[in-house]
């Protein structure tokens, strides 16, 4: 799902007026309707985010204060969570499956640039966080990563690479140091349960 906007310049918007008058719109509605919000007023958040374009499927999760750029690029699952401070930097699509977690303050990153043309172009990528992962606070998820069900990303790390399912990783830039075999053998027990049923 890579993307690149043409852009004569630097300085030149990859967005048309309308699209930039609905950004703006967005940041209004957000401060204004829903920043200050105790967190029970979940449905009252995903309201204002499906009114401006965001996929919603089941009941989410999103804390006031969360940042959104643009709404209508993400998808949210059933009992996924955007937490406190977390900035969904969503020029391109972020999807964020059932059950998984976005620590505080993460960066959600799908936008770059072309460094090796003059104009340096916007060049957006899909994030997907699948079923059940967990990202931990502050780590930093680059353009066109995916996370894969029931991964850990640890706190402060920098992804760069996909990770695999269950695979726990950690640092700058984020490696494997670990496997979740708790969330496995859990996965496995709630499978068998429901097979006899």
């Amino acid at each position: 799902m890579k993307q690149q906007y043409k852009q004569n310049s630097p300085y030149d918007s990859p967005w048309s007026i309308s699209q930039r008058i609905k950004m703006m719109l967005w940041e209004y509605v957000w401060l204004l309707f829903c920043i200050w919000t105790p967190k029970p007023a979940n449905r009252w958040r995903l309201f204002w985010l499906k009114l401006f374009g965001c996929k919603i499927y089941g009941k989410p999760f999103v804390h006031q204060r969360a940042r959104i750029q643009i709404p209508w690029n993400l998808i949210l699952h059933d009992h996924a969570c955007l937490g406190d401070r977390a900035n969904a930097y969503t020029l391109g699509v972020i999807e964020i499956h059932e059950h998984a977690t976005v620590g505080q303050e993460v960066y959600l990153c799908t936008g770059t640039h072309a460094f090796d043309k003059p104009a340096m172009n916007l060049i957006t990528d899909k994030i997907t966080i699948h079923k059940g992962a967990f990202i931990g606070a502050r780590a930093f998820i680059m353009p066109g990563i995916t996370i894969g069900e029931n991964a850990i990303v640890g706190a402060g790390s920098l992804v760069t690479k996909n990770v695999e399912e269950t695979a726990v990783v950690a640092g700058n830039p984020a490696k494997i140091i670990n496997y979740n075999k708790h969330q496995s053998i859990i996965n496995k027990q709630i499978n068998s349960y429901l097979e006899k049923k």
